[in-house]
């Protein structure tokens, strides 16, 4: 006897330098059945994207009316564009069986806990904010100032950790993303992910 399993949203947030890009990129790689949510944005496209593969490139106004019909799942206001994930479009994604990768803040996976109930979300944490510090400086990216700015969002960030379903510490790269894979298997096989298959099962006995 088989039965369709649903699908869930996979939520993984981290401070910038953490390893979260690295780590969403290597799970979506791994497991087919998983897909990265396309967000809307009003931001223009940059070399190389398209709309529908990598965003929905809307203008403001369309955007703004959108959210405010409660069309997406999580939105957010970034550096002065905005961007918002589609909640209809997901939920049919997962009830067809595909497991949704959230790769955004810890503002927006406030959002999808409550939008989409049954979400797991997962925090990336560095081993240590001077480990951190010391990541952001090898990329050889930021100025001084910049270095600043994203340590203090780091902090605040990691302050809001404790509600999470479960943390990966990033201290070695490979035991990270093995114990990430776990976590979404483990995720996978929750009860809720198979609604009614016991009923069927024990329904066999009377046959």
């Amino acid at each position: 006897m088989s039965a369709k399993r649903s699908g869930i949203a996979f939520v993984i947030c981290a401070p910038s330098g953490a390893g979260k890009t690295t780590l969403s990129r290597r799970l979506l790689d791994k497991f087919p059945r998983m897909v990265l949510s396309v967000s809307c944005t009003t931001r223009l496209p940059r070399p190389g994207e398209s709309s529908g593969r990598d965003y929905e490139f809307i203008d403001e106004q369309e955007f703004i009316l959108r959210r405010d019909s409660g069309f997406f799942a999580e939105w957010a206001e970034v550096h002065g564009q905005f961007y918002g994930t589609p909640l209809d479009a997901t939920w049919k994604l997962i009830a067809g069986g595909r497991d949704v990768l959230f790769d955004i803040d810890v503002q927006g996976a406030s959002q999808i806990r409550s939008s989409l109930p049954g979400a797991r979300l997962i925090f990336i944490l560095p081993p240590s904010l001077h480990e951190l510090e010391r990541r952001l400086r090898e990329r050889g990216t930021e100025k001084e100032e910049d270095l600043k700015i994203r340590m203090s969002a780091a902090a605040r960030e990691l302050s809001q950790a404790h509600w999470f379903d479960s943390w990966i510490i990033n201290a070695d790269l490979e035991q990270a993303f093995q114990d990430l894979c776990a976590t979404y298997i483990s995720a996978t096989l929750s009860p809720s992910r198979r609604p009614g298959f016991l009923a069927k099962l024990l329904s066999e006995w009377g046959d």
